[in-house]
């Protein structure tokens, strides 16, 4: 074989070789948009009146006028307003998500949330704590490896009963998808299996939530739809 063919050979692989790792990186991205965190500012909300507003948009009025406002800040959550009905409600972000959910980092999303005085207590607290380390620039598999320490050596506050939140916001941005999925209630329980509940059969209004399920929170959650957004509008009752 002539040295011209060879060479023309090994043009050829390195070009199929450009090619291939192309395409392969494309469809990395596409699986996974959002690979590593963004720029902080992208997470913030400037205007702290807006952050405020579409916390409270979280839950009904009669509930969320006298709740605890929490907003984010460059230190983490911090207090905007006093409430006098031990509910809190706050904006969370993406990296509330499940640990392998490809919009993990996505600085779109804005999860207003509304946490009864047990999820208030027992539950917001990992939403503080994640944010701690996220803002401490930790990795995801860091984030998850200090929130398994954190729970194997009981240094969160264990679930309480009768723990659940709101998500009713019209306004909250959950997933590129499709902006939204639906109003519902949040219902936090020890760790269990759908079946227990009934969730996801035919005919029931009980859907399974994979936000922690033991990964590393021994927590299970459910939903259960809304017929309306907090402003009494009508809302889809399934998700989109």
């Amino acid at each position: 074989m002539s040295q011209k063919m060879i060479e023309k050979i090994i043009s050829g692989a390195f070009a199929l070789a450009v090619v291939l790792g192309t395409w392969q990186a494309q469809a990395l991205d596409a699986k996974t948009p959002y690979p590593t965190m963004a720029p902080l500012e992208q997470y913030l909300i400037t205007d702290r009146n807006a952050e405020i507003a579409l916390a409270r948009s979280a839950a009904p009025d009669s509930i969320s006028r006298d709740a605890k406002i929490l907003v984010l800040g460059r230190q983490g959550y911090e207090t905007a307003v006093e409430g006098k009905n031990g509910f809190v409600c706050v904006v969370e972000r993406a990296w509330m998500s499940p640990s392998d959910h490809p919009e993990f980092w996505n600085p779109k999303l804005r999860g207003p949330i509304c946490f009864n005085p047990a999820a208030a207590r027992s539950i917001l607290p990992l939403t503080i704590k994640r944010t701690e380390w996220v803002l401490a620039r930790l990795s995801k598999a860091q984030i998850m490896d200090n929130l398994k320490t954190a729970v194997d050596r009981k240094e969160l506050p264990a679930l309480e009963p009768g723990a659940m939140s709101y998500m009713l916001s019209k306004q909250a941005y959950l997933t590129d998808a499709d902006g939204h999925n639906m109003s519902h209630l949040m219902i936090y329980v020890p760790l269990t299996q759908s079946a227990a509940w009934g969730a996801d059969l035919p005919g029931s209004p009980v859907m399974f939530g994979g936000q922690f399920q033991g990964a590393p929170e021994p927590i299970t959650v459910f939903l259960v739809p809304v017929e309306k957004w907090s402003d009494g509008t009508a809302a889809p009752m399934d998700a989109n």
